[in-house]
């Protein structure tokens, strides 16, 4: 059997599974539903993944056995290459046989009107089964209308004709859809995950994350992500849990602590015993996006799911009247082979999977396509700073010396003393000192305290030397004057205070950077159309106002509690404005569920944050705000490019055919020509060329680094 089923994860009472092959959706579905305590199963042509809900005893493995047991219909085998053979076929015959000397009903029996009807048989079941069950007509309703009337009238060509350009059609909305699904693949594959597994024998063993169940006891060391949910058996560790958290600091765990799936061991080993698996993976995350995106419309397209149904009818009233008046087959055909339905329905639904297909490839996903509508209406953006503006990572922004002391000197003997830190602070010093090339002085580990809650002490160079706040140094006694200088200082954010043999040296200013192209993303949503940009924080007011300056937003607001953001956002869109809110952290969920269009962004958003928002940007390139939004807006241009064209070009040929200016193959080669125009128009949003992604100019070497007092 040619077909491949991987479990992606199990839980009790659901599984999801990998299954490839060439099946259609129902059948699988039916198949997977008969299996005893199977409750419901659905497939995703997206992900090719088999969702199954079941009796908590069922396990994963009974399921794949008893799939693997059938074989795909071959009668279910669909190739529009072999449609399009039948249809030539067909061509062909009736050219060579016309038997011209049929008449009425017996016109069907001609050699090429039969192989007409086997050719065009999917499109008759469908407009058949669609007015039997559905009690409505729908496109294809109203082709195999024109086929059978075409036929019926001697004229094999108009069906084929009808035939081969409604394949033509579904073969461009079939390749813009695969686009999309290899788009959406690239995605998935780029986080899968191992994990180190102990076994009875205390064994350590590099498995896959699907092999882990809970219960398992799993060992992750420094440098690694931790894979599933759990509690720490053994170790000690800083563990980084800004996926969780969205807080840049790593927190310190050890026995009994719980841990989280996504978060990062960033010094330390830990033992840890499983509880949850499986959801917590990135992977799974982003096809339960993907498939709830799958059932969202765009309002747009609604709009036109439903003005098509209505036009349906609309062209058997007027086949019904043009025979009424006229008696000409000929002009009849004409209202059965020109309609709107076509051209509105299938171009509107191509472009918007061609969106959400090219926002994928650039590293955003969209949950469906009523948010490629919103976001082509934005007129306010609200940011969150920390991690959305910012980097979320600290580094030096200043070092000011007091009476004695260089930038140089003080820097040397704090990087020595936080050189095996793994605290983010620490570090930029660290990197700093390994900037401007510092020769650092020995240091003996067993001189070097770490006072929690306080900062460190150290001997370094047989000098004394305090690394911390204000706190440290009035414990530690330092000299009277250098204290009045800090307090001079003290509304600075995230200082660092230095003392050198009892004596301040000076004070580090640790600030968290703003995001490369930052500025740039913001002159780019204005040029967009977006009338303000705002900033929400829960930091200092003085740290707003400094970034505020920095990039010219039209308005902060500071010291914002998490619950009073999504207050000012519902504030916003009750004042009139279509609003965005950009995000990371679990603070930030609220707000990104009230917002018109939540988007979490960068690689340390929260899961929280993901499952509120509604557009979710994988990279850290700001840049890809505004590129969404100028995506939705050629999209929604697109689709009333789209709906003019087709209005146009078919109320022309109407008006033509209903005068008997047009032949009835004229009047379908025109119709199916305007629709295919339509499509391949959509599907252009596809074809464009990325942009590269822009990257902060480097430092020319005569710019100073930091600012001396």
């Amino acid at each position: 059997m040619s077909t491949l089923i991987r479990i992606r994860h199990q839980l009790p009472g659901r599984t999801r599974l990998y299954l490839k092959n060439e099946w259609k959706p129902g059948t699988i579905e039916s198949i997977v539903r008969s299996y005893p305590g199977v409750f419901s199963a659905t497939f995703s042509t997206e992900t090719n993944s088999l969702l199954i809900h079941h009796e908590p005893s069922i396990h994963a493995r009974q399921l794949v056995r008893y799939v693997q047991q059938f074989r795909p219909p071959v009668t279910n085998d669909f190739s529009y290459n072999r449609e399009l053979l039948f249809g030539v076929t067909a061509l062909v015959v009736d050219l060579l046989l016309p038997a011209r000397n049929l008449l009425g009903f017996k016109q069907l029996l001609r050699p090429g009107a039969i192989l007409s009807l086997y050719a065009s048989r999917n499109i008759l079941r469908n407009g058949t089964e669609t007015l039997l069950h559905a009690k409505k007509p729908n496109a294809d309703t109203l082709s195999s209308a024109a086929i059978l009337a075409s036929l019926l009238k001697g004229n094999p060509r108009s069906a084929l004709v009808i035939l081969f350009m409604s394949t033509l059609s579904e073969m461009i909305t079939e390749l813009t859809a695969n686009k999309t699904k290899n788009y959406v693949r690239d995605i998935m594959n780029l986080d899968i995950s191992t994990v180190w597994k102990v076994d009875r024998n205390g064994v350590e063993k590099k498995v896959s994350i699907q092999e882990i169940k809970p219960g398992d006891e799993i060992v992750v060391f420094e440098g690694e992500k931790i894979c599933a949910d759990g509690t720490i058996t053994k170790g000690s560790a800083s563990v980084d849990e800004s996926s969780i958290t969205g807080e840049y600091i790593p927190k310190d765990v050890h026995q009994q602590h719980e841990v989280y799936a996504g978060t990062i061991v960033t010094s330390g080993n830990l033992h840890i015993l499983v509880e949850h698996v499986g959801n917590q993976t990135a992977v799974s995350r982003i096809v339960k996006l993907i498939e709830d995106a799958q059932q969202k419309k765009a309002p747009i397209q609604s709009y036109a799911d439903q003005l098509s149904e209505r036009l349906v009818p609309l062209s058997f009233l007027l086949a019904s009247a043009i025979f009424l008046t006229t008696r000409s087959w000929d002009r009849v055909l004409n209202m059965l082979v020109i309609d709107f339905v076509c051209g509105i329905k299938l171009s509107t639904a191509t472009a918007i999977s061609a969106s959400i297909g090219k926002a994928a490839r650039t590293g955003a996903l969209i949950k469906g396509g009523e948010f490629v509508e919103k976001l082509a209406q934005l007129d306010t953006v609200i940011l969150d700073k920390t991690g959305t503006i910012t980097k979320g990572k600290p580094v030096v922004k200043q070092i000011i010396p007091y009476t004695g002391f260089s930038e140089r000197e003080i820097l040397r003997y704090v990087a020595s003393a936080e050189e095996h830190s793994s605290h983010p602070i620490a570090e930029a010093m660290v990197n700093l000192a390994k900037e401007w090339n510092l020769d650092l002085p020995e240091h003996n580990h067993e001189q070097i305290e770490q006072i929690v809650g306080h900062g460190v002490k150290a001997v370094i160079a047989e000098k004394e030397i305090l690394v911390g706040n204000r706190r440290l140094l009035l414990k530690e006694k330092v000299e009277p004057a250098g204290l009045k200088f800090i307090s001079k200082l003290e509304n600075r954010n995230n200082a660092v205070y230095v003392a050198i043999d009892g004596h301040v040296a000076g004070i580090i200013v640790i600030e968290d950077a703003i995001r490369d192209g930052m500025k740039r993303t913001i002159n780019q949503l204005r040029r967009e159309g977006i009338d303000e940009v705002v900033m929400i924080t829960g930091d200092k007011h003085q740290v707003a106002q400094e970034v505020h300056q920095e990039l010219q937003l039209d308005q902060f607001y500071a010291e914002v509690m998490p619950h009073e953001k999504a207050r000012y956002v519902r504030d916003y869109k009750n004042a009139g404005n279509t609003v965005m809110m950009v995000g990371d952290g679990i603070n930030d969920a609220p707000a990104l569920a009230y917002a018109d269009v939540g988007v979490t962004m960068g690689g340390k958003r929260t899961d929280i944050a993901v499952e509120a928002s509604d557009v979710v940007i994988t990279s850290d390139n700001p840049l890809l705000l505004g590129e969404m939004v100028q995506l939705s807006k050629k999209t929604m241009s697109t689709i009333q490019q789209n709906f003019t064209i087709t209005i146009a070009i078919n109320s022309i040929a109407i008006m033509l055919g209903a005068f008997g200016a047009i032949a009835p193959i004229v009047g379908a080669a025109i119709h199916n020509a305007a629709t295919i125009g339509v499509l391949l128009n959509s599907t252009k949003l596809l074809l464009k060329e990325e942009r590269v992604q822009w990257k902060q100019p480097s430092l020319l070497p005569t710019t100073s680094l930091v600012e001396s007092a």
